[in-house]
C-alpha cells in the first residue's frame, strides 16, 4: 500500500521456493505468488494488471496493481515475521468515521472465466474479454449486492446507511 505496515499476508516455503499468499487483495490471485523470481510475474485480468516483482536486495517482493494502465496502488512484502499488535493501531484508524473502506463500497469476485467488482456506484462484470460497465444508484447497491454476490440486502443496507461520503480507496 502507498503507506507501509498497512496489509497482512502470509509468505509460505514449499519444497524450498517461497510463496506469497494473500487473500484480502481483492485481486485474482488463485494461487500463491512466487517470489524466487529473476522477471516480473505478470496476471492480467480484464482492465486489471498485477505485477510481482523479482526480490530487492533485503529480500522484499513489490506488488503493484494497475487499472487501465494506471499505477493505482502496492505493497512491499518484507519476509521478516511479525505479531498481530504490530498492527493495532492501523487496524483501530481504519474504523475510523473518516476511514477509507468506512466511506466506500468495494465487493469484489472473481471466477476463472470472469469477475464481478462494485467500486462505490460502479459494476463492472468482465465475461471472457468483453467488459460491462454499469452505473449504480446508491439506493440500489443493496438489491444490487444481494443478486449478484449473493449478500443478504438487508445487511448490505445497515452498512451502507452509514456512509457519510463515498471515498476512493485508491486516493
Amino acid at each position: 500500500m502507498k503507506n507501509p505496515d498497512v496489509h497482512l499476508i502470509s509468505i509460505v516455503t514449499i519444497d524450498g521456493s517461497e510463496y506469497i499468499v494473500d487473500g484480502g487483495y481483492a485481486a485474482p490471485f488463485f494461487e500463491p505468488l512466487p517470489r524466487d523470481l529473476n522477471n516480473d510475474f505478470v496476471i492480467n485480468f480484464g482492465d486489471e494488471k498485477y505485477l510481482v516483482k523479482p526480490k530487492d536486495e533485503f529480500g522484499r517482493t513489490k506488488v503493484e496493481q494497475y487499472y487501465k494502465g494506471e499505477l493505482q496502488h502496492w505493497y512491499i512484502a518484507k519476509s521478516q515475521p511479525r505479531i498481530i499488535e504490530d498492527f493495532r493501531k492501523v487496524i483501530k484508524d481504519s474504523y475510523a468515521d473518516d476511514a477509507a473502506f468506512m466511506n466506500a463500497v468495494r465487493i469484489t469476485k472473481f471466477s476463472e472465466t470472469g469477475s464481478l467488482v462494485l467500486r462505490n456506484l460502479q459494476l463492472m462484470e468482465l465475461i471472457g474479454l468483453k467488459t460491462l460497465v454499469s452505473e449504480i444508484p446508491l439506493e440500489n447497491i443493496p438489491e444490487v449486492v444481494q443478486d449478484k454476490f449473493g449478500m443478504p440486502a438487508e445487511k448490505v443496507s445497515e452498512a451502507v446507511i452509514r456512509i457519510k461520503k463515498l471515498k476512493n480507496i485508491f486516493d
